[in-house]
């Protein structure tokens, strides 16, 4: 361990997932305290249990969370601030997809997504700076996607919650620095990552084939891997990130740039 972001008292969505419960066990690893929030509350308890085995009692704990309630966030963030003695880090992870292009997709699968991937944003950032406040310097970590600055023709929900977790996340930075509050704001704009996410693909042309298709719109050629995503958050909780707010990190391969 190089403790990097030791001492760092941090809050993730969707921690029980690929991406999220990656950041848990890299930020833990360097040093953090996680407090870990999912819909899948079975998911989280197993997962603080295998982080507190390895690192011991009080790395991590775990809270049921529906981003999408205020009231549940309201008390998440509470017990989270009593648990680890404060809230540094927000890490807005949580996130969903639904297929289907603008005439196909639903009004209601339109809502979903928009309520998951934005409105807790919103929420959570709205009520975990009333914590963060105390436990200056602090960083949010909002996860957005490449698909929210690089458009498709089937995916009108996405793309569109996305980017707006994108420009969200500038207009929070904004206001933290003009409130002369030493909490910075960015977003990491992932491409394809291996994880169940792409299960559905993986389902429809089996692994192999999928992961070589989607490698294929990647210069790199290759999907990426959780600790790709996980090592930016490592960079964006810890200090080494000090001077940077309002960006955007474009974890992509190198799509952006064609």
């Amino acid at each position: 361990m190089s403790g990097r972001v030791a001492g760092k008292k941090v809050f993730i969505t969707g921690a029980a997932g690929g991406l999220g419960s990656a950041m848990a066990r890299a930020l833990v690893a360097e040093g953090a305290q996680v407090c870990l929030a999912d819909i899948d509350s079975a998911g989280v308890e197993d997962l603080a249990a295998e982080i507190n085995t390895g690192f011991g009692e009080g790395a991590a704990f775990a809270f049921p969370l529906d981003v999408t309630k205020e009231d549940q966030w309201i008390y998440a963030l509470e017990e989270a601030d009593a648990a680890m003695g404060g809230i540094s880090v927000l890490i807005n992870n949580a996130g969903i997809s639904r297929g289907g292009n603008i005439e196909q997709l639903s009004f209601e699968d339109w809502k979903v997504v928009m309520s998951v991937n934005v409105d807790s944003v919103f929420l959570g950032t709205k009520h975990a700076l009333r914590y963060m406040r105390k436990t200056q310097p602090g960083s949010i970590i909002n996860i957005s996607s490449i698909a929210g600055l690089i458009a498709a023709h089937n995916s009108p929900a996405y793309n569109a919650s996305k980017a707006a977790v994108w420009l969200l996340s500038k207009g929070i930075a904004l206001h933290c620095a003009k409130q002369g509050l030493d909490i910075r704001s960015n977003s990491i704009h992932p491409t394809f990552i291996d994880t169940p996410i792409l299960d559905p693909i993986r389902q429809q042309f089996g692994k192999e084939e999928a992961d070589a298709k989607l490698a294929r719109q990647i210069p790199l050629g290759r999907i990426g891997a959780p600790s790709d995503i996980a090592n930016a958050v490592i960079y964006l909780a810890s200090e080494e990130s000090r001077f940077m707010t309002g960006a955007e990190l474009k974890l992509d391969g190198g799509i952006s740039a064609m």
